[in-house]
């Protein structure tokens, strides 16, 4: 199956910041229980544990990751079905994520952004996070879950393209 790239990269006054998007047919409060419920996380990114809230750290395992690691991930920001932004530092760095959620008319879109202090590695971190986020729609509307070589990879170029166009 082909997939389509849709993320976007804007400048910001400390790098770039990643945005992709994806609407769901839903209230927000059911997309905030994927984006947060343990047993919903396992289905689409991977299972966590510990005290959730803003301050803590939890330990989030990459369920769909070689050797499905573990990696502490502390709680930057937390607005119950609205927003959510999220730290950890691995080895590839220091990833600042932020989930927000706006509802109207019965549906929920979801914006996703990563905070990115260097485009150096945007080919992979952005195939990366279109296929956790069709994960996500996949665990949610029962569709068969897709595999990481639709995303890389194919969509390599796309991503080298928006580092070059910001420049």
């Amino acid at each position: 199956m082909t997939r389509t790239p849709a993320g976007r990269l804007f400048r910001t006054a400390t790098g770039h910041d990643l945005v992709l998007t994806r609407t769901f047919r839903t209230p927000a409060a059911d997309v905030w229980a994927s984006l947060t419920e343990p047993e919903r996380t396992a289905r689409w990114f991977g299972p966590w544990e510990g005290d959730a809230a803003p301050g803590r750290t939890v330990r989030v395992q990459m369920a769909y990751e070689e050797q499905q690691p573990w990696c502490d991930v502390r709680i930057d920001a937390c607005e119950p079905q609205r927003h959510l932004a999220v730290s950890t530092t691995d080895s590839y760095g220091t990833w600042l994520l932020e989930l927000s959620l706006t509802e109207a008319e019965g549906s929920t879109e979801l914006r996703f952004v990563q905070h990115l202090s260097s485009v150096e590695g945007i080919a992979e971190v952005g195939a990366g996070w279109e296929y956790y986020l069709d994960m996500l729609v996949a665990s949610r509307d029962g569709s068969p879950l897709p595999q990481f070589d639709e995303y890389h990879p194919a969509m390599q170029p796309y991503y080298q393209g928006l580092a070059t166009a910001v420049g």
